[in-house]
């Protein structure tokens, strides 16, 4: 009795193409691949997932894939651009709150009360932004976002068909304008602290005109921390859900329906 195996290297090969497009996209994407996660639980994921995925695209690779090196090497930095380019993209939207929680310390007297962020490698952050970046991964989860995102992943491959070339006009003109979001979104979430914060400190400015010898700065600043911090605990619920829509509609280029 002779057993065909001639089938075990076209699945293997199959296997580490979509594993490489999804282990990039994990290892950028927010919540998954967050720097203080391990690089081995990160890559655990990305293999489980690719084991999930597999039997719904391996007849997506050519056949002819393993007929050469160069042909296979295309293959594989075709798949290595793509869930890079996805990953990236997704990842920057969660930095609309890193930019956010900048501009609501500068704008609330916060803006030397700086520690390690935990989401960027232990790099020094705004305290407001660090926790506006860890409420956001929780609330990813708690919203069951995750799962939008593992359907990105699963529709990369209709959108992006492996041995495909890629759009590259697209993809640009994809990342300009996720970018560009990016910032709007942050500014929009930072505006009630950029208007309380122009409107407090003309106030002081008219006041230290009109009272030259009060030390306005001492009074102030305790002042403009308490209101701050007021603004940031009754706006906070509504800043989380404007943040998580936008999340949501940045994911969808990427998702089919």
């Amino acid at each position: 009795m002779t057993i065909n195996l001639d089938f075990l290297p076209v699945i293997v090969m199959g296997f580490m193409l979509m594993f490489a497009r999804i282990g990039t996209m994990i290892m950028l994407v927010p919540a998954f691949g967050e720097t203080f996660i391990p690089v081995r639980v990160r890559l655990t994921i990305a293999l489980l997932l690719t084991y999930v995925l597999a039997p719904l695209n391996a007849d997506l690779y050519p056949a002819d894939a393993m007929s050469s090196l160069p042909r296979l090497l295309s293959l594989l930095g075709g798949e290595l651009l793509v869930g890079f380019f996805i990953g990236l993209s997704m990842k920057l939207i969660s930095y609309a709150l890193s930019t956010a929680g900048t501009i609501m310390a500068n704008q609330s007297g916060l803006a030397f009360a700086m520690g390690g962020d935990a989401t960027n490698s232990g790099q020094q952050g705004a305290l407001m932004g660090n926790f506006l970046n860890v409420l956001g991964i929780c609330m990813v989860f708690v919203t069951n976002l995750h799962y939008v995102m593992i359907a990105a992943m699963q529709d990369s491959f209709t959108l992006f068909p492996p041995g495909n070339p890629l759009p590259v006009g697209d993809l640009s003109a994809l990342a300009v304008e996720t970018v560009t979001h990016m910032f709007s979104v942050a500014v929009r979430l930072g505006a009630p602290f950029i208007v309380v914060g122009i409107v407090f400190y003309f106030s002081l400015g008219l006041l230290n005109k009109l009272m030259p010898q009060m030390q306005i700065f001492f009074i102030a600043m305790p002042v403009n921390i308490m209101i701050g911090f007021g603004i940031f605990l009754l706006l906070l619920s509504t800043l989380m859900g404007y943040y998580l829509s936008e999340f949501r509609n940045a994911l969808q280029p990427f998702l089919l329906n």
